[in-house]
Formats: C-alpha cells, sequence, structure tokens
C-alpha cells in the first residue's frame, strides 16, 4: 500500500499513472503476477528502450519492482507489482510538527494468549519450537520479526509521548499483516480484530496466508518456502470522523470515544476472537521478513488543548 498524505506528496505518482501505456503495463502485470522485459515489449508492440522508460517511473514510484533472473540466453529482467492500494488523503494536511512517530519490532508485545499453530522468528532462525506457545514468554520474543498463531492476541504498550497540556487527535498504525494458515494458502479468509485500551475499534478480515511460488523481497533465504512468506501493508487510524483501514471506514468508533488522557498508556490489541466468523490466524511481518521492510509504526497526532 502507499500512503500519501498530501497532494503534493503525490505529484511523482500522480505523473507516473498519467500515461496510457504505463496504466497498460500495470494491467499486464496484475494479470500475470510477473513477466519479463522481452515479454512485454512484445505485448506492447514498443522497444525495450521506449519500455525500459516506462518501467524505470513506475519503479521510482514503488509500484512494481524488478529483478534479474537467470535465462538460457543470459539474464532475464523480471518486473511485478508490488502495492495492492494507493490510499490519498486529500483533507486539510494534519501539522507535521505535532505528530510523536515510533517503530515496535513486532516481537515487543507486552501481553498475549494464543493458541497454535503459533511461533516466532528473527532473521537468523525460529525461537524455540515450533506450535509450542510457551516461547512467546522466552525473552527472545523482544528480538521476533515475525509471529504468528491460530487464535488469541498479542497486545503492545505503544509509547505516548505526546505533550502535557495536548489531546489526540489522531492515532495512525501500519504494520503488514496476513492470516495464518497450516502452511500457505492464499484464499484463507481471517476476521482480526483491533482494540485500543480494551475498546474495539473495529474488524478487517484478512484474505489469506500469502506464499506460494512468489517469495516475500525482505524474507531470509533460510525460510521454508511453504511458510508464511509475505502480507498486506494495511494502515489503521483512528480520528474525530471514526476507525479507518486504508481509507475504508470499519466502525464510527472515535478518537473522543476512546477518552484518552495526557501521558496514559495505549494498549493495541490484534486479536482473533472465540466467536470469530472466520478463525484464520495472525501473522505479523517486521523488518527482515514480508514486502514491505518496517515494523510496526505508531504515529500520534497531537494539538494544544483549547
Amino acid at each position: 500500500m502507499i500512503h500519501i498524505t498530501s497532494l503534493d506528496d503525490g505529484v511523482e505518482l500522480f505523473k507516473a499513472l498519467g500515461s496510457d501505456v504505463r496504466i497498460q503495463i500495470l494491467n499486464i502485470l496484475l494479470e500475470n503476477d510477473r513477466m519479463s522485459m522481452n515479454q512485454l515489449a512484445t505485448q506492447l508492440n514498443l522497444s525495450n528502450g521506449a519500455l525500459t522508460g516506462h518501467i524505470k517511473k513506475l519503479e521510482e514510484c514503488g509500484l512494481i519492482s524488478t529483478s534479474n533472473e537467470s535465462a538460457s540466453h543470459g539474464n532475464s529482467k523480471l518486473c511485478s507489482v508490488i502495492q495492492d492500494k494507493i490510499v490519498i488523503e486529500i483533507e486539510k494536511p494534519l501539522d507535521l510538527a505535532n505528530v510523536s512517530t515510533t517503530d515496535i519490532k513486532v516481537g515487543q508485545f507486552s501481553k498475549y494468549d494464543i493458541c497454535p499453530t503459533c511461533g516466532l522468528a528473527n532473521s537468523a532462525s525460529v525461537i524455540g519450537e515450533i506450535d509450542d506457545a510457551r516461547y512467546f514468554a522466552h525473552p527472545d520474543h523482544f528480538n521476533a520479526d515475525i509471529l504468528w498463531f491460530t487464535k488469541g492476541y498479542v497486545e503492545y504498550a505503544l509509547p505516548n509521548l505526546v505533550p502535557s497540556n495536548n489531546n489526540i487527535t489522531q492515532i495512525s498504525i501500519s504494520f503488514e499483516i496476513s492470516s495464518e494458515a497450516p502452511g500457505i494458502d492464499n484464499n484463507w479468509p481471517s476476521d482480526i480484530t483491533f482494540s485500543i485500551n480494551d475498546q474495539k475499534v473495529g474488524m478487517w478480515t484478512s484474505p489469506g496466508d500469502f506464499g506460494g511460488e512468489i517469495l516475500g523481497m525482505f524474507t531470509p533465504d533460510w525460510w521454508p518456502p511453504n511458510w508464511n512468506q509475505y502480507g498486506l501493508l494495511k494502515l489503521l487510524v483512528v480520528n474525530k470522523f471514526g476507525t479507518f483501514i486504508d481509507g475504508l471506514q470499519i466502525s464510527d468508533v472515535t478518537i473522543d470515544d476512546l477518552k484518552l488522557k495526557p501521558g496514559q498508556p495505549l494498549d493495541f490489541r490484534i486479536a482473533v476472537e472465540d466467536d470469530a466468523e472466520h478463525i484464520g490466524g495472525v501473522t505479523l511481518f517486521g523488518k527482515t521478513f514480508g514486502n514491505y521492510g518496517q515494523d510496526i509504526r505508531v504515529s500520534i497526532n497531537y494539538s494544544p488543548i483549547n
């Protein structure tokens, strides 16, 4: 997902999308997952030189990625789409001077209650034993860059560093997430609930547990190819208008409903509940796993109390 918070920041992306040829390229890649430059050039009836310019613009905007793959006649450059959504905010920009931003590793949870299948790993190895929930209490869990479970929750203590005499006006939390199937299943829905300070703010249904022929861009080479490879980058926002995922409203819970106080801790819970229609688990991806190379990113906007 690409999140654009002001129209000025999106100028280069808008330029890249303002071309019929580049729109064609994206549509073709969405239909075929990955294609070589030669295949694209043939289908579009373009020279390789002309195609290279279009591919460069799309790559610079973060819409596609390219990789070299050995072929019988030398190296072949493969292209693929790496974004699933573009979210553009066109309201009055928030005052970026009044924002507190923190990155939290997926293993830095403060509470948990989970059921197998489950596990954790850092960039070098699995932590403990697979499907043994006791290792979620192991001291090494703080260094985990991926975790997964079928049912239950993990909870994070978000630092509230907002200065005194200020009100929180918006909480934004970005994370890479998917379902958790035994092995991999791209069609494995899971109803995932989000709560802040024990108040449910909304639910989102993850469509699957992704992998197969396509590997995670940052997932380590030692990681088994038939395990969780990557997720979807989601942006959860709670503000005065309600609660949103990627700009789509998922509940009417507003920032005022949370009744937050200056300096009050913020407990953020990610859960699959016992009574969920789709109990399909959760996988959270950190900086060294998945497709996005980031931890859980928390931004808290605030303004002076009148």
